[in-house]
């Protein structure tokens, strides 16, 4: 019976992180903010003045975009979101629901850069929208806008600040009190607190009808129960849970956004990570076969990886992840070791590419020399060669030619982990004929 419970609880761990980790990081942004994204409450937008660096602690944050965040709370009456005419630069609206499913998208792929009106309201709202408005439902009340305006670096801020200040996000009608987030019980120990969050939000925020009937599996675990179990939980029950716990987080840690490996490059390429959302297309998403997972456990163990490893990341189609643990050897990646990554031609894309430098295990920016964190199409000074190939250096030191000093992508000192984005990527990306270029062992240069 216990290894019975052992195993629920394990399920109950990759089945559920999502929706904790989530939450967890929303409630952080209301309260505290986060560097250069400033705390606000719900239903406020909070504008990041600078790009994302060292202080932003936040899994993969990017370090190409300038951030837009609203935490949602709709449980007081819908919300009007305006959002103004960028003139053709690249921005996206991304919609996440408390599962982390992304059912909505605004901006340049999705619905154009002309000004635009969008009515946000909660699950089971009934009402009039008003002609030249359109309406995007989400499936829980608490939700995020993540919001990334494409930036070409700091002479560039200025422009997208007076676009984020264009943007406006308010009470559509009298607002009513909103609910906020349940308060888990204080009385239950630090180490059946996931479980105690768990059950307190799965009851707050019910997710589809496949997902609410799979949710009565565990309640031999006391998920579904209306108060606490886990204030003074039998031992048997509590050995299950710490035991559950641990095993439910190695297989997360072991399956962080599971891509397929590019052959003889080492690249993982997460094209279709986020396509755990099976049920809730809104406005700008593509409620295609092509994009749904259609195995119900993989959905389940791929959604955790992806909030672990890349929390509020977009659909493929939106934009493509391309992560990297080791160089086209089969080695894994050592900042105390130079590299090279040569492109003989950019990356097929729309709009435009970046690489991005995080260490491992946290998966953070990390503080450097010459405060470059992301490397691209739109990074200035770059040197291209003769032939139009762009080589890139990954190394702990500033190399000492002035061509190679230009391309420098510095690695922190331990293990690291890139991420090349590629922005409204082309089908060559999507259908999988494109592999990203191997990282090489290099002399320092």
């Amino acid at each position: 019976m216990t290894e019975d419970l052992e195993q629920l609880a394990t399920e109950a761990y990759v089945y559920g992180f999502p929706l904790v980790f989530d939450l967890e990081q929303v409630s952080r942004f209301v309260q505290d903010g986060m560097s250069a994204l400033p705390a606000a409450p719900f239903n406020v937008l909070s504008h990041a003045s600078a790009l994302a660096g060292p202080r932003d602690t936040f899994v993969s944050v990017n370090n190409d975009t300038v951030y837009s965040l609203a935490q949602l709370d709709l449980s007081g009456g819908p919300l009007l979101l305006r959002v103004p005419d960028t003139a053709g630069r690249y921005y996206v609206m991304q919609f996440v629901d408390a599962w982390t499913n992304n059912f909505a998208y605004l901006g340049r792929r999705a619905t154009g850069t002309g000004a635009g009106a969008f009515l946000l309201t909660g699950p089971g709202w009934t009402g009039d929208v008003t002609d030249g408005i359109r309406q995007i439902s989400a499936p829980t009340s608490v939700a995020t806008i993540v919001g990334r305006w494409a930036c070409a670096g700091p002479d560039d801020v200025a422009a997208v600040r007076a676009l984020q200040q264009a943007t406006t996000l308010e009470p559509f009608g009298a607002p009513g009190p909103v609910d906020g987030l349940p308060v888990p019980d204080a009385g239950v120990d630090e180490d059946l607190r996931f479980f105690e969050e768990l059950r307190v939000w799965m009851r707050a925020f019910p997710p589809s009808p496949t997902d609410l009937a799979y949710q009565q599996r565990f309640a031999p675990l006391g998920l579904l129960e209306p108060s606490t179990p886990y204030a003074e939980p039998d031992d048997a029950l509590a050995r299950a849970l710490r035991a559950g716990l641990q095993a439910g987080r190695r297989l997360v840690e072991g399956g962080l956004m599971g891509g397929a490996h590019a052959p003889g490059t080492g690249w993982e390429l997460n094209i279709h990570a986020f396509d755990y959302n099976r049920d809730f297309f809104e406005v700008g998403t593509l409620d295609d076969p092509q994009w749904i997972i259609k195995d119900d456990e993989a959905a389940h163990l791929q959604r955790a990886g992806a909030a672990r490893a890349g929390l509020w990341g977009n659909h493929g189609y939106e934009a493509a992840y391309a992560i990297v643990h080791k160089d086209g050897d089969g080695h894994p990646l050592d900042g105390r070791k130079a590299y090279t990554l040569r492109f003989d031609s950019p990356p097929p894309v729309d709009a435009f590419w970046s690489l991005t430098m995080y260490d491992t295990p946290d998966y953070y920016l990390v503080e450097n020399p010459i405060d470059r964190y992301s490397i691209g199409d739109r990074t200035p000074g770059l040197h291209y060669a003769d032939d139009g190939a762009l080589t890139l250096y990954l190394q702990p030191d500033r190399p000492v030619t002035p061509e190679a000093a230009a391309n420098w992508l510095p690695t922190p000192s331990g293990a690291f982990r890139p991420i090349l984005r590629m922005y409204q990527p082309r089908p060559e990306v999507l259908d999988g004929t494109y592999d990203p270029p191997p990282i090489t062992g290099a002399s320092p240069a």
